[in-house]
């Protein structure tokens, strides 16, 4: 059935991704054979329309979904859906409206209209605001709607939107109008409102300077399917923000940082990532290790644990990556030292600097054994425009299959992408061989800042250096993506 789905309007490019990922967490996923490298692969695909004369960008989008029951666990899980609602009419004037509603399905309506159910109206529109008086109005114009149940205005069985959108003028960040579009319909499912208020980070016991913002770190554990009985690691901890939210989803959780002083210190007993935790009442993680993405503590023969990896690689802007070895070691200054016992405890390893290229390669090798067949890897990745450069590059493996790509801009140079990836083949020493070359290759056909590791000034270069301007073109800037966007 075709339902209208009403997205808030930001992160626009996450919005459709974070639905299939949804849906194919609830089982509603149309499952798509597609041909690989002579192999078969299934991905997720839902069918999608826009209403007529409505930009790409536009809140209201109609999906199909298999059943109420599946669009009303999509809704009220999600983070960037505002509701789903099944659509009773919609049209470009009230007069049509009316036609439209009264044209809809009988036996549709009627279970909803009866006396023995309470219900209440709600009037939204999109770019504009429309008065209370203006609100009453519309609602009384609804009149030859034969609602029969009494009006609850804070608890009703049934909600019914009345929403607008019109022509609100141009400049002002929303995407063009071309028509004014009237939507009336029933509430199946809406998001949970309270969540991200409960979770922003100026509220969190324990913080770091790249702690991840709730909202995405909620995004990435849908992308990442967290779900009771899934065990999602993030080898770059930090804080914990990222396995928080996936913990908050019923996942058992586990993660791995190289800076010791954060995964067992913090800030003291009281002030650590466990705190962040027990702040919420959710399950403490499995473990939290300090473990250095260059050289995984895995015991050999230990494969295929976790149902997802979800994590923001340290890329440089606000934190570079570390790695174990320190610069005298990695040249052969001083040779390799064992820690005497007595200074173990306090004793913090020395490292050397991790770049960008390394790092994608370990942290798609460590996927490729760790994860189940089927698992995904979520992580971000930054890309820098360059003049004259068109599509981003990402980073590849034989095991895995790109299912979804998301675009957040950041400054006018900078964006990070979100990439979600399934597994979809078992690591063995050919699929090993294979990765190193298409590695090699990565880094040869790349930008040399990802080899340096020298992002922060790639990114925070002016741009009229860059484009021999002398003032920034505001022309060029996107009319309307702000900057969450």
């Amino acid at each position: 059935m075709w339902y209208l789905c009403v997205f808030y309007h930001r992160l626009l490019d996450y919005r459709r991704s974070e639905v299939e990922a949804l849906a194919e967490l609830f089982g509603a996923c149309k499952q798509v054979e597609q041909d690989e490298d002579g192999g078969k692969i299934s991905t997720c695909s839902l069918q999608w329309k826009l209403p007529e004369n409505h930009h790409a960008d536009s809140p209201f989008h109609f999906v199909f979904l298999p059943s109420e029951e599946t669009a009303r666990k999509i809704a009220n899980r999600s983070i960037l859906i505002k509701g789903i609602y099944e659509l009773w009419g919609h049209a470009t004037t009230y007069e049509e409206l009316e036609k439209a509603v009264i044209e809809y399905p009988e036996e549709r309506k009627v279970p909803y209209l009866t006396s023995e159910s309470s219900f209440r109206i709600i009037v939204d529109s999109f770019g504009k605001v429309i008065s209370f008086q203006e609100q009453t109005e519309r609602i009384k114009g609804l009149s030859y709607i034969p609602f029969k149940g009494r009006v609850d205005l804070r608890n009703p069985e049934h909600k019914f939107w009345l929403m607008e959108t019109d022509d609100y003028g141009s400049n002002n960040g929303l995407p063009p109008v071309v028509q004014k579009t009237i939507f009336f319909g029933r509430e199946v499912g809406a998001a949970d409102r309270k969540l991200l208020p409960t979770y922003q980070l100026k509220s969190r016991n324990y913080l770091g300077p790249t702690a991840m913002d709730a909202e995405m770190a909620f995004l990435m554990a849908n992308q990442g399917l967290a779900q009771p009985g899934k065990l999602i690691f993030d080898p770059f901890v930090g804080t914990g923000s990222i396995l928080v939210a996936a913990a908050h989803f019923g996942a058992m959780t586990m993660g791995a940082d190289i800076d010791i002083r954060v995964v067992r210190d913090g800030k003291g007993p009281d002030c650590n990532v466990w705190s962040n935790f027990k702040q919420y009442g959710l399950q403490l993680p499995v473990s939290l290790l300090r473990a250095d993405n260059n050289l995984p503590p895995w015991r050999p023969g230990l494969k295929e644990i976790f149902d997802a990896i979800i994590c923001d690689p340290p890329y440089g802007v606000r934190a570079g990556g570390r790695k174990s070895g320190g610069r005298k070691l990695l040249k052969g200054v001083v040779g390799p030292y064992t820690v005497p016992d007595e200074k173990r405890f306090d004793h913090i390893p020395s490292t050397a600097p991790y770049s960008l290229a390394e790092c994608m390669h370990d942290l798609l090798d460590l996927a490729a054994k760790m994860l189940v067949l089927g698992g995904r890897l979520v992580f971000f990745y930054p890309v820098v425009r360059e003049e004259g450069s068109t599509d981003a590059q990402y980073p590849e493996h034989p095991c895995f299959t790109l299912v979804a790509s998301c675009e957040q801009i950041l400054s006018f140079r900078y964006s990070r992408h979100l990439l979600t990836m399934v597994k979809t083949g078992s690591y063995t020493d050919e699929i090993a061989e294979l990765a190193r070359k298409k590695h090699v290759e990565f880094k040869e056909n790349h930008l040399k800042w990802l080899e340096d590791g020298n992002l922060h000034s790639a990114v925070f270069t002016p741009a009229d250096s860059l484009c021999g301007q002398s003032k920034f073109d505001k022309d060029s800037k996107p009319k309307y993506r702000g900057k969450y966007v």
